[in-house]
């Protein structure tokens, strides 16, 4: 069945005295784009992460929010005291200086550049961390391709019944176009009668026939019927397809747009134009649909 490109996962964890939550949202892309948000102390998973959503999701742009809140495991930062004192230092010298009161505060001082620095964690922590994250990102995936499936049934399901309403209206200009020659036919003989019906001219049947035939052959839709069908048809077997499948659907419903463009400007009948209106319709409905098919 086809998904959606829109969808939204998440998983939590609590290990090592942290709480990992990782967040992953999905919207409309021809392409697949991804926005990786990670803390510093597992920036070096971004290769990792990435290949792993591209791995699992064929198009749409892809944000990843990785968040870790330490609740009692060891400390994620350092303090470094040297650049304290060179802060202090300076700050002294500033103020024997001036005549300006100077007040030292330390929540400022630990805001200053170089002052808090991330810590070197040990290898065996990094690994843990590796693993919980790569686990959490999975299971976020799970839920954001079973949200994007659901949401796939259901745009499946209104891609199918715009297929059996132009299927409907391609039945009734099947019902039409073989009267429309007729009445052609009878409309340019009464025309001729009426015109040699003052003089002794004849009508020639053979050359009636002739130009009935020449318009017939110029209105015949036939083939574009033909072709416009089949099209429905592989579209409505993309639409019950596996994996991505929305580049096919939308290439095929250009396909049936073209056909439904040209029986149009062929037929020259206006209750066939009337069909052919509501069949551009309901193709430019899947078209709008289409966009949101991976």
């Amino acid at each position: 069945m086809i998904s959606s490109m829109t969808g939204y996962g998440e998983a939590s964890r609590e290990a090592d005295g942290m709480v990992f939550t990782v967040e992953i949202r999905s919207v409309n892309n021809r392409y697949f784009k991804s926005h990786l948000r990670l803390p510093d102390l597992a920036a070096f998973l971004e290769g990792e992460l990435e290949k792993l959503l591209r791995d699992q999701i064929a198009r749409g742009t892809v944000g990843y929010s990785l968040h870790m809140k330490n609740l009692s495991g060891p400390a994620l930062f350092d303090i470094d005291e040297g650049a304290i004192q060179a802060y202090l230092r300076r700050l002294e010298g500033l103020g024997k200086s001036s005549v300006i009161p100077c007040q030292v505060d330390l929540a400022g001082l630990l805001s200053l550049p170089g002052v808090v620095q991330p810590i070197e964690p040990q290898d065996e922590w990094v690994e843990r961390l590796r693993k919980t994250v790569v686990e959490l990102t999975n299971e976020a995936l799970t839920e954001l391709k079973q949200r994007r499936l659901d949401e796939g049934r259901t745009l499946a399901a209104d891609l199918i019944e715009n297929c059996q309403t132009i299927r409907r209206h391609l039945g009734e200009i099947r019902q039409r176009k073989d009267a429309v020659i007729s009445e052609y036919h009878e409309k340019l003989q009464k025309r001729a009668n009426e015109l040699l019906s003052g003089g002794p001219l004849r009508l020639d049947e053979e050359l009636l026939a002739r130009e009935v035939a020449v318009f017939a052959d110029r209105c015949d839709i036939s083939e574009e019927l033909t072709r416009l069908e089949s099209h429905i048809v592989q579209f409505e077997t993309q639409c019950t397809s596996d994996g991505s499948a929305g580049r096919r659907m939308d290439f095929i419903s250009q396909e049936m747009l073209r056909e439904a463009n040209t029986i149009g400007s062929k037929a020259s009948d206006t209750t066939i134009g009337r069909a052919v209106i509501e069949i551009k319709c309901a193709i430019e409905r899947i078209k709008e649909q289409v966009q949101n098919v991976e």
